[in-house]
């Protein structure tokens, strides 16, 4: 009776032990639908486009010879920790030749073209620029970078690019689930709920978000394209203070029901929505798109059933049928 006692907490242990492994092999390693992750893959290098858009018009002012941010600036000013290949540019043309590789890189991802190749290449290059003049980097930039490196890991040019249209032509499969998928898309989910959560604890640092008066505040901002919005709150304390919260409740929500299979879903589709009006709230809509393109990697399904892991050389997990589409399947 004894040793049955104590063999009890032994077993549970180990239960929980089997429960977590499967949990971790479940979410890093089941192959997921590379769909979503192609879907990422185009609208980043779309945001990608229009946020290096907006450094063109200033390059040469910025990083030119001469420019307002030299090569021996201050800490801060210009990147000292992370090695810059802009920092290379001792002249107008070599700055322009780079910032060139780095917009047909970011069309290349956008295309699908090139692979993991142009992945690599545009997000060196967009980490590159940030080092250059991080005093220059938005929300916007950063967010973008991370969802580069994410995009380096996976097989995001497998569907609706040109690669696959390529592969299709010679006869080639087209990969339809994929382990790296599954961990590229893990990648984005872990990255946009430690976002979430740095902004939330960033907030509440402030008295404005719990007193709810943080939405006046941010449409009260100088240049803020909402400062119309401070008369409708100064007529009605209830909806700043309820937009005020809503977007507190929204954020908790989000970067929790992220990681359960039955709200993961629903919080990325409301993301969808509620992310780029918050960036419009917040004075960063292009860091509120970046935000949205994270979701989209949680909206739709990634898994199928009946795949079996072995010859991945995992025993013991099953999963879909297989991980190859033919050229000629619908989808």
């Amino acid at each position: 009776m004894t040793a049955i006692v104590q063999s009890q907490p032994a077993q549970a242990e180990g239960r929980l032990t089997e429960a977590v492994g499967r949990t971790w092999m479940r979410f890093w390693f089941t192959p997921a639908d590379t769909r979503p992750l192609a879907a990422v893959r185009i609208l980043a290098g779309l945001l990608g486009l229009v946020l290096a858009g907006s450094y063109a018009g200033d390059l040469e002012t910025w990083f030119g010879p001469g420019g307002m941010i030299p090569l021996d600036g201050p800490e801060g000013w210009v990147g000292t920790r992370v090695p810059s290949l802009f920092a290379l540019a001792r002249s107008t043309v070599i700055l322009w030749a780079l910032f060139g590789l780095l917009l047909a890189a970011l069309v290349a991802v956008t295309l699908g073209l090139g692979g993991r190749l142009a992945c690599v290449a545009a997000a060196a290059l967009w980490a590159s620029l940030l080092a250059r003049g991080p005093v220059l980097a938005g929300p916007a930039d950063d967010c973008l970078a991370v969802l580069l490196w994410c995009l380096v890991v996976g097989p995001a040019s497998a569907r609706w690019s040109i690669d696959g249209l390529l592969r299709g032509r010679r006869g080639l499969p087209t990969a339809g689930h994929s382990v790296w998928a599954r961990v590229a898309l893990g990648l984005v989910r872990v990255h946009v709920a430690a976002i979430t959560l740095a902004v939330l604890l960033a907030q509440l640092k402030g008295d404005s978000w719990w007193d709810g008066t943080a939405a006046w505040w941010l449409a009260a901002r100088p240049g803020s394209a909402t400062h119309g919005l401070t008369r409708v709150y100064r007529g009605s304390e209830y909806l700043m203070n309820l937009v005020t919260h809503a977007i507190v409740a929204f954020e908790v929500v989000f970067a929790g029901g992220l990681w359960f299979a039955a709200t993961r879903r629903l919080v990325a589709r409301a993301g969808l929505v509620a992310w780029p009006l918050i960036g419009v709230l917040a004075g960063e809509p292009c860091w509120g798109l970046a935000m949205a393109i994270f979701c989209v990697a949680a909206v739709f399904p990634t898994e199928a059933a009946d795949y079996t892991f072995h010859r991945y050389g995992t025993v013991g997990i099953q999963g879909p049928a297989t991980d190859t589409v033919s050229p000629r399947s619908p989808g």
